[in-house]
Parts: structure tokens; sequence; C-alpha cells
């Protein structure tokens, strides 16, 4: 079958994800024979669109690696790389020893003894959401859900969340073309090719953990922080290096991904008021929209992996080193997969989602959690019968990883 290359298919110019994902784009692309090549930078790599050959990649890492070279699009040197690297770009021996320290705290029976903190959360934003009468649904609700949830899991103060919040926000500008602090922000002196997102901010995030972990260390406490403290405690197991990169994953996939989820969710809803009609009319339709909201939003857009040797996928040779990137946000509107794709559809029943990846390994940790928190807050909703309307146009990021809404502002009605 062979490969294919598309003029005026670039879809890794973050400006063009202000107006949304460029859905056309990728959908040439999936119609294309074989894999798609696409220029970036002074070389190119495989992108990999139809939900069947993301599944594929995503379920072989002995030939798609994550340790090979970087997860996100642009190579790094040696040095960054080990610097920078964290349990997402790593492979097998490495990432099971890492991911087998903290996957206890995310199993479904272990997430399940969150609920009840996570719909007293739930039920205190939205309360107070309905008081004000509306206003910004990512200040408001979006954004604060999951990070007091993660928070509360590492055991960091909950008054801290607006600030890590903050931290979060400026390392999705790490994945754009400009950023608005200056390189010594947060009082970083590090080359930023040496920290995580090429942002100060991670040098902020790094410097609360580690003194998380002093303080851990003097107090131990029973939350996920403790526990990585002890595992460093215990050589082998944990590097100093590997505890602030994962403290640095924990924070922001935790907080950044949901809140991605919950902001086009709530969007959805608004365009699509029959679905959450349907919902308040047959709540056992909530895991269904769960479902759904993640299919739509898919808050992680791409990740790279680099072939380990010569290989073929959907027709198409790859050559060992080539850079292949399983773009999510395409495989989660392919129709070979999904019954009219663009159709917003809480009743789905077809199709497997990829909002957490395509499976393997790298499977998301927190995809439990992430569902928790969604659908506890689609039942509270309900329980108030809240309909949301929207009020002003949305402010989106500019990044191509991360399929972020900035602000976007909501009112509550009160359906009756």
């Amino acid at each position: 079958m062979g490969s294919t290359t598309i003029d005026d298919t670039n879809v890794t110019d973050p400006r063009l994800y202000l107006d949304g994902v460029p859905h056309e784009r990728f959908a040439r692309m999936r119609r294309a024979p074989g894999l798609t090549w696409h220029p970036y930078g002074d070389d190119g790599f495989w992108a990999v669109t139809r939900h069947a050959d993301v599944r594929e990649v995503s379920r072989n890492p002995e030939v798609f690696s994550s340790a090979i070279g970087h997860t996100n699009l642009w190579d790094l040197e040696a040095d960054a790389l080990e610097a920078r690297r964290s349990l997402i770009d790593t492979d097998a021996p490495d990432h099971t020893r890492l991911r087998r320290l903290v996957a206890g705290a995310f199993t479904p029976k272990n997430v399940r003894k969150w609920e009840v903190a996570v719909r007293e959360i739930a039920v205190e934003l939205l309360d107070e959401f309905v008081e004000l009468g509306g206003g910004d649904w990512v200040d408001l609700v979006a954004a604060p859900l999951p990070i007091r949830v993660i928070l509360s899991m590492l055991g960091v103060p909950v008054e801290d969340a607006d600030y890590l919040v903050e931290l979060s926000n400026y390392l999705v500008e790490g994945t754009g073309d400009t950023q608005s602090i200056p390189p010594d922000a947060f009082g970083n002196t590090t080359e930023l090719r040496l920290l995580p997102f090429g942002s100060p901010a991670s040098h902020a995030l790094f410097e609360y953990g580690e003194e998380m972990q002093r303080q851990r260390r003097e107090e131990p406490r029973d939350d996920l922080v403790t526990h990585l403290v002890e595992a460093e405690a215990d050589e082998g197991r944990l590097s100093p290096n590997e505890y602030r990169n994962l403290f640095h994953v924990l924070v922001f996939a935790g907080n950044e991904t949901t809140r991605t989820a919950l902001s086009h969710g709530a969007l959805a809803f608004a365009e699509n008021p029959e679905q959450w009609q349907a919902v308040l009319d047959d709540r056992s339709l909530i895991d269904s929209a769960t479902e759904e909201v993640l299919r739509w939003a898919t808050p992680v857009l791409h990740m790279r992996r680099t072939a380990s040797c010569d290989t073929e996928l959907a027709g198409t040779e790859i050559a060992s080193g080539d850079k292949v990137v399983m773009w999510y946000a395409s495989a989660n509107r392919d129709d070979a997969a999904f019954a009219d794709p663009f159709r917003f559809d809480v009743t789905r029943a077809d199709g497997e989602q990829f909002a957490f990846g395509g499976g393997g390994p790298h499977y998301c940790l927190g995809a439990f959690l992430a569902r928790l928190e969604i659908s506890v807050l689609l039942e509270e909703m309900a329980v108030r019968s809240i309909r949301l309307e929207q009020t002003t146009e949305v402010v989106r990021a500019p990044s191509n990883f991360v399929h972020g809404v900035l602000s976007v502002g909501m009112v509550p009605e009160v359906v009756r």
C-alpha cells in the first residue's frame, strides 16, 4: 500500500487549535492509503490517524518505543531526555517498576474509596456555581474539581490548588509557540531544554514536590507522597529524579486531562441540549455519557513513539528510528470505529474511545479516577436538574498536545 504525503495537512501548528481540532485535515489522512508522512522541523514523522492503527501501535511497545527519543513531537538531546524522563517516557522494565509504585492507588477498588470526597467537592462547586448564577465554567467547576481530588490523594494542602492550576496552565503554554513568562520565572536557573514542557513552571513544580518530600520524611502520613518518599528511601526503587518527575506527572495529568474533559463535556451538553435531556430522563445513561464526553473531548491529542526496528504498519514500511505519532483526536472520530462520529451521542455503544490512549502498558493510570470525577459531576448536575447555557466564546489553548479550554462562560438553567 505504501505511504502518502498530503499537501496542506499540517496538524502541528499550535495556532490551528485556537479554532478547535482541525478534523478535516485528519479526515484526509484517514482516507489516504497507508500512513501519512508529516514533515516536522528538519525531519518528520508517520502520522497514525486511524483507530485500528493507533490500537496496534499502543499495544506493541517492543516495536514502538516510548523510551527512545521522546513522547512529544520534538527530539531531545540525551541529557535533556534523561533529565525530563518520566513514567510516560519509559519502556519495560523501568516503566513496569515505576508504574507498580503508584498503580495500586488508581485501581477501581481504591479509586471508589474516593467517591464520597469527589461527590462532596462536586456538590460544593455546583452549589456555588448555581448561587453565583454562573460564570467561567473552567474556573468555577472544571479546574478545581480534579485538582482538589488529586491533591487530596497526594496529601498536598488543598489551599495550594490555585497555585498548582496556575503552574499547569504555564506547562500547557510550553506546548505552544510562545510562553507568557520569562525563563527565570519562579526563580528558575535551569536551561529550559532540561525541563518538562520547556517551561520554568516545571522548576516550580519540582521545588514544590521536593518540599512535600522533605515534609513527609519528617512526618509520614497515609498519602501518595509518603508512599513515594518511602519508595525512594528503599534503594533502587525510585531515584530522586524519578521522584520529582513522577510527582510532576501526577499533578499535571491528574489535573489537566480531567479538567479538559469536563470543559468539553459542558460545551457538548450546552450545544446538544437534547442529549442532556436524555440523561435527565434516564440516569442509567451516566456511564455511556461519561464515555462519550471522553471520546468527544480527547484531552491529550497525541503521543509519539519511535520504531525500535524495521517494521510495517497499514502497508507502510517504517524504518528503525522513525518517529510514529498516534493522533487520538483523529482515532476518536474514525467512522470505521464509530457510527456518525461527529455526533455527540450519550447512548453510543459502539467503538472504544481512546481518550486514555489505545491500550497497552501506557494506558492512562488515572482512567478510573477520571471516569469517577466525570460521572459524579454529571450525577450531581442531574440531581439538581441543571442545564448549561453557553454565554461567551470559548477561549482555547494554542496547543497541539492538550485539547485545552482556558475559559468559557456558562449559566445554569434549572430544568422544571
